[in-house]
């Protein structure tokens, strides 16, 4: 390994990592289970030195972690290793169940940094319009794209960072190192099934280490993987009275199902590459990954689905005249109780059969009369997804002048788009024309980076060591896009248009039919709404570090960043680490920090299906966001947004003896001006024909809308602890017990009621679990490896489909993983295994029988239950 100019580079550590502390932690070896101790470089500037040494926490995972787990999605495998690491399954959450927004610390995603090889990854491109209160509207990284097989570790720095890296970092910092090995590699293969005997999981990775010339490596990582649906609900109750009053077409077992999408063809691709040139290296990384996702969406009554069957909640049918311009006949729809025209006429023609409440009843309709239950008799429910596409390149070259100074000069470029399509729904206006199946358009985020980090250090007097000098500075563009999707997906039709018609006395009568614009569930993206939207920002910083005595640890950083949109702003960190001995020391930081608004959270117009209370009464209704800059959010409050800003400190101790390791990291995070997206508005007919008219066709169907605020003030705290035993528990094996706990809290401490109301508080307080952990129990001897790993879950609260009254609180849970192994021959091994060993579920959703689903949605713990699989590695 060479070291230039303090950053760690050579094919051992491939990449400068970036953070607030050098630690080296000790390991085993999962062959021989031999000690061995891995280098971990998370930002200083500085050459690697002992565990003790580290300012800051930092959670080290290997590659081999990743091995002790039978799910392939990188989320999944992070909640299982990371306390304070939270993702559910996102069912029926639009967007979010594309890329699922995770929770670090108990913040939204997008208040974790993540880098790869230490330089900063790009943003997803969906938004997270439903994402259970503390994710909604966040738009952060798609980690999911990152295969296992290609990392050689990740590094978890729980400490605000923003000082060091910029925006985001300021719940932490996830750094996914890639392997870098010039040699050798390894083959898997791992198929699973859940116990109910759904959600089959197929993968297959491989990983392979080439040399290039004497000096460099090319390391390559591939995985496919596909994902079988789950089920997890109960047949809805409207749907049950649907049924008993005679209609044949409600679909059977379930209207509509919770439970995780499907994923199909999931391709990843990593590529890590390194050459020392004499005077320094070149090094490159990039990725290019691909997948469709397809999950439900709410089920559409066939009698009360409003701009579709009924304009007033079910009382009367709605009935569209495909010729208004002959005078309007159809209008005012069908009794229910009656099976009659209640206003208008019906002319002889064709027979329908209209469901109602209490069952099926037949009118003779006009040919230019129609309703949507000449399509769906038995409702609809829409099937929502999305293709995925993901790629990016990082190049650079650092080295070591003469003089001692380090540089690092690197460019980054990262792509991320989203295809939205949307099945089995309609465009209402459309009537009888309308298609069934709708491209919606397509979200893009692109990023481009710029970075030179310099390094070089300064002998002071008195000081135990060199006063060690870093300063950089960055540029960097984000642009996020939206494209058109067909015109279908959002034209008005002749239902959706408005009339003006003489009466037999000669006055101009004008109105609507009263059906939905856009295809319903999500509406396709129209130019108005279609483009480009960017910024720029650049950044300086400095950061200083330096052995003040042998026991006694200091650190600095100040960094500047103006962006082209909001305006500048400044941060800086403080640092230190006090070794009591060589093997208890203390540590603690304090640091301001930020998040920028995403472009696309400034810029996005969007509409959702969920549940809205519609004059007093519970019901499927769209709701729309529209920018904060529009003049109807601004005239209920909305503004320009602006960064969120955070002050927050650590405290804590290490321990390190022959017996035991123990950590203990108190964190406290104060965020200011949080961005999020606002309670529910109402709109007027007046602010409806406004947004029609700026070209959002769909507003004319919507019942409330959002915008994203810079809104609130949190406080969030909590402890982490990691506790280490290694045991000699036979004589010629090795095993270890590891516990690591969490404790998380978070208090809304400021809030404008007018934008925030009390039940996104309640999520936003309560909605994780306060209390995590997990305790794993390793053993290696012989030919044989085996885990087991107990998960705790505490009790949290769930606000069903986001309405006041539906609140849920389920208790804590435990769950057992455990896996054994057996090379059966010296380059294979054969696992089996089982997530959710005893099959627990966690407690009945109250009101399941609303929307069908079984469980609480948000569980921590997922709702799937048990889950087995077989795994078998060959490695060469």
């Amino acid at each position: 390994m060479k070291n230039y100019g303090k950053f760690l580079v050579g094919t051992s550590c491939a990449a400068l990592m970036l953070a607030s502390g050098v630690t080296a932690v000790s390991a085993q070896d999962a062959d021989s289970g031999a000690d061995v101790e891995e280098v971990v470089v998370t930002g200083s500037r500085r050459a690697a030195r002992s565990a003790g040494d580290n300012p800051a926490p930092v959670d080290v995972i290997s590659g081999d972690d990743f091995a002790n787990h039978g799910d392939g999605d990188m989320s999944n495998l992070l909640r299982a290793l990371v306390p304070s690491y939270n993702v559910n399954a996102q069912p029926i959450s639009d967007a979010a169940t594309l890329v699922r927004p995770a929770n670090l610390r108990g913040l939204a995603p997008d208040q974790t940094l993540v880098l790869v090889n230490g330089k900063r990854r790009h943003r997803a491109s969906v938004i997270a319009f439903l994402g259970g209160g503390i994710s909604d509207g966040s738009q952060g990284p798609d980690i999911s794209t990152i295969p296992a097989i290609a990392l050689k570790q990740v590094e978890v720095l729980r400490d605000g960072a923003a000082a060091q890296y910029g925006s985001d970092a300021i719940a932490g910092v996830m750094n996914f190192r890639l392997k870098d090995s010039n040699e050798g590699g390894s083959f898997e293969a791992k198929w699973g099934q859940h116990y109910e005997g759904d959600g089959d999981q197929r993968q297959l990775s491989a990983n392979i280490g080439l040399p290039v010339t004497d000096s460099g490596f090319f390391n390559l990582s591939a995985e496919w993987r596909e994902q079988g649906a789950t089920s997890r609900s109960v047949q809805r109750r409207d749907a049950k009275q649907l049924i008993a009053g005679g209609n044949s077409n409600i679909r059977e077992p379930y209207t509509q199902i919770w439970g995780q999408p499907e994923v199909r063809d999931d391709w990843k691709v990593f590529a890590n590459f390194g050459v020392e040139t004499g005077s320094g290296e070149v090094y490159a990384f990039g990725n290019y990954a691909e997948r469709e996702v397809e999950g439900g969406f709410f089920f559409r009554n066939p009698n009360t689905r409003g701009g579709v069957n009924s304009a007033d909640s079910g009382a009367t049918r709605l009935v569209g005249d495909l010729t208004p311009e002959d005078g309007i006949t159809c209008l005012g729809g069908i009794n229910f109780n009656e099976g009659e025209a209640s206003t208008g006429t019906v002319a002889a023609g064709n027979e329908l059969n209209v469901g109602d409440a209490a069952g099926l009843a037949t009118v003779v309709a006009d040919p230019n009369c129609f309703v949507f239950n000449e399509m769906f008799p038995g409702g609809f429910t829409p099937q929502f997804g999305g293709r995925l596409n993901d790629a990016s390149i990082a190049m650079g070259y650092r080295g070591e002048m003469d003089s001692g100074l380090g540089y690092d000069v690197s460019f980054h470029v990262g792509r991320n788009q989203a295809d939205f399509f949307i099945n089995n729904t309609i465009n209402a206006s459309l009537g009888p024309a309308t298609p069934n199946n709708f491209e919606l358009g397509s979200y893009i985020q692109l990023e481009k980076n710029f970075n030179l980090d310099l390094s070089y250090p300064v002998e002071i007097a008195g000081f135990a060591s060199p006063l060690n000098i870093a300063g950089g500075f960055e540029w960097r563009e984000e642009q996020f896009e939206a494209r058109v999707g067909q015109p279908e997906s959002f034209e008005v039709g002749i239902l959706g248009q408005p009339f003006a018609l003489t009466n037999d006395v000669g006055d101009t009568v004008t109105g609507s039919q009263g059906f939905g614009i856009g295809s319903n569930g999500f509406s396709g993206f129209s130019p108005q709404v279609a483009g480009v939207n960017d910024r720029t920002n650049i950044a300086f910083y400095i950061d200083m570090e330096a052995d003040v005595t042998e026991r006694f640890i200091m650190g600095l950083a100040v960094r500047w960043e103006d962006f082209s949109d909001f305006g500048s702003t400044t941060n800086f960190k403080l640092s230190s680490l006090y070794k009591i001995s060589d093997s208890l020391s203390f540590r603690a930081t304090y640091s301001t920090g930020f998040r920028a608004p995403t472009v696309g959270q400034q810029q996005v117009v969007n509409i959702s299906t969920v549940f809205e209370s519609v004059n007093g009464v519970l019901q499927l209704a769209q709701r729309g966001t529209i920018p904060p800059t529009n003049p109807i959010a601004q005239a209920v409050g909305a503004e320009a947004l602006g960064p969120e800003k955070s002050d927050s400190f650590t405290l804590g101790f290490g321990y390190a003896g022959e017996a035991f390791s123990l950590t203990v990291d108190y964190f406290n995070i104060k965020l200011d001006d949080r961005i999020t997206q606002s309670a529910s508005r109402s709109l007027t007919d007046a602010q409806r024909d406004a947004l029609v008219a700026e070209g959002i066709g769909f507003a004319g169907d919507l019942a409330a809308f959002r915008f994203f605020v810079n809104d609130f003030d949190t406080k969030t705290q909590g402890v982490d602890i990691v506790a280490t035993v290694p045991m000699n528990i036979t004589e010629n094996g090795s095993s270890t017990f590891m516990l690591v706990a969490n404790w998380t809290d978070t208090e809304v401490t400021d809030f404008n009621p007018v934008t925030l109301d009390a039940t996104r508080i309640l999520q936003l307080e309560k909605n994780l679990p306060r209390y995590r952990a997990n305790a794993t129990f390793t053993h290696v001897e012989d030919k044989w490896r085996g885990m087991v790993r107990a998960n705790y879950f505490g009790k949290y609260t769930e606000v069903h489909l986001d309405s006041a009254g539906l609140e849920i609180f389920p208790g804590s849970e435990v769950t057992i993983d455990a896996q054994i192994g057996y090379n059966v021959m010296e380059n294979l091994e054969i696992s089996v295994g089982a997530n959710n060993l005893f099959n627990n579920d966690p407690d009945i959703n109250p009101f399941a029988g609303i929307v069908g689903a079984r469980f609480p949605v948000t569980s921590p713990m997922g709702f799937n239950g048990g889950y087995y699989y077989l795994r078998a590695v060959y490695s060469f």
